[in-house]
């Protein structure tokens, strides 16, 4: 059976005279109430879930890290403003005391009244970091981390957006499921028809008609048993999509029955792309590049750092020359201050050796990354292209179905057959619709898990 076929299958078929006076099935339309959505509105909205706004959520602190890293190297300028006294009680103090020639001197104990007097201070500093290796070496780390993050908040997206894919396919597997169902419901229906007409005809016995609705009512059973898991569905997609989990889905049909699957690529084309443009490999290469920073950052405690400071202030025991007088209580002073460390007790070198730690568990992790990626990029193709083989001989199953059913009721119309002959052809013909309608859906889905492996799933974002 073709694509075009499949497609028809799934549609309902009109209803027969022989059934309208048949109890009728439940019907397979969805709720006049639910929401339709696309695969393209699944994909987009998948990649905006709770998981993916939490991974930007980390990309925004990774940019503050950047500016944190970045403020020390701009200029620091700082504003003070002071208003304060001091009283002192009376004092006995020792002080030397002199003869009135200076010549001669001696420690007496002296009292001293008590007094107070004001403090008032304003200033303004300014700093400036004129070297530090340090400091540079931890803006381009943040800087690396910052890529990484984002890196892996685009990894997250895409995991997103798979999983939508996965819950949207299953909500429309259990969609098509019913209506295979209800189609099987329809034909069991008919055949029960036939044996009530066959019974009253005198051709055949009662216990081919009460086989035949036995038959109907298993079919029923397993039509309305399914809406369960469409429910069930329906709750996933919702909940991954950030809508309210009450709310009734219906996927759109996404025209996978109406094109005959394209094939798989080649296998040393999609690694190549894959390694290029993998979300989580370019990741884990800024992650190593972050730790060789880091290695960066340890060596600079070999580095002196030269900074530049000055201040302007303006103090004195009263306000009034302090703030009204600008001629009076200025003070400026600047300096450059060069700090070395000359020996720490051999702290650099531990930092050393744990950064270089970092750095090889930063490389032991990107080249076993890329070894799993090799690995899953392999199996995806393998995976989609048994799919592909699969559908086509499901549809070859199909269609031997369909052919056997046709001769099993025409055998039972001209008395040639039984029931447990039809029934045995249409539970077949059931199978084999169900079997190619799951794996038509399976290589999509193994497409789009293919598309995920070598971070092709959404291109725009993944440059």
């Amino acid at each position: 059976m073709n694509a075009l076929l499949l497609a028809a299958l799934l549609a309902v078929a009109p209803q027969s005279p022989a059934e309208s006076n048949a109890t009728p099935a439940t019907p397979a339309t969805p709720d006049a109430n639910a929401s339709s959505v696309s695969l393209a509105e699944a994909r987009a909205e998948g990649r905006r879930n709770t998981q993916a706004l939490l991974s930007l959520l980390d990309v925004e602190r990774a940019e503050a890290d950047v500016r944190s890293a970045r403020s020390p190297l701009l200029p620091q300028v700082d504003f003070s403003l002071s208003a304060g006294g001091v009283k002192n009680g009376p004092q006995r103090i020792v002080t030397p005391v002199c003869d009135p020639t200076g010549t001669t001197c001696v420690q007496q104990t002296v009292d001293v009244p008590g007094n107070s007097r004001g403090n008032y201070n304003a200033s303004v500093g300014l700093s400036q970091i004129i070297y530090d290796r340090a400091r540079w070496k931890q803006l381009e780390q943040s800087g690396a981390s910052a890529e990484a993050t984002r890196g892996q908040a685009v990894e997250q997206a895409d995991a997103a957006e798979l999983e939508a894919v996965n819950r949207f396919f299953n909500l429309y597997r259990s969609q098509a499921t019913i209506q295979v169902l209800d189609a099987t419901v329809r034909r069991s229906e008919e055949q029960l028809e036939r044996a009530r007409a066959l019974f009253h005809a005198g051709r055949v016995g009662r216990g081919e008609e009460l086989s035949a609705l036995v038959n109907l009512g298993n079919d029923r059973i397993n039509l309305v048993q399914r809406r369960a898991q469409l429910v069930q569905d329906q709750g996933q997609l919702a909940i991954w999509l950030a809508r309210p989990g009450s709310t009734a889905l219906v996927a759109q049909d996404p025209g996978i029955f109406t094109v005959a699957p394209e094939p798989a690529p080649a296998l040393d084309a999609a690694m190549r792309e894959a390694r290029q443009r993998r979300p989580l490999l370019r990741a884990l290469q800024e992650q190593v590049r972050a730790a060789q920073l880091g290695e960066d950052v340890a060596a600079s405690g070999y580095f002196p750092r030269l900074v530049g400071q000055g201040s302007y202030s303006r103090g004195g025991p009263n306000a009034g020359p302090v703030f009204t007088e600008p001629r009076l209580q200025n003070a400026v002073s600047g300096q450059l201050v060069l700090q070395w460390d000359l020996f720490n007790g051999f702290a650099t070198q531990a930092q050393e050796a744990r950064a270089a730690a970092t750095r090889r568990t930063a490389e032991l992790n990107l080249a076993q990354a890329e070894r799993e990626l090799d690995a899953s990029v392999r199996a995806a193709i393998e995976t989609l292209q048994t799919r592909i083989d699969a559908a086509r001989l499901a549809s070859e199953n199909r269609e031997a179905a369909a052919q056997s059913l046709t001769l099993g009721e025409e055998r039972f119309k001209a008395g040639a057959g039984s029931t447990l002959e039809v029934r045995d052809a249409q539970l077949k013909l059931t199978q084999a619709e169900l079997t190619l309608l799951g794996n038509r859906i399976d290589v999509e889905v193994a497409r789009f898990a293919l598309m995920r492996a070598m971070g092709t799933l959404s291109p725009g974002e993944s440059k």
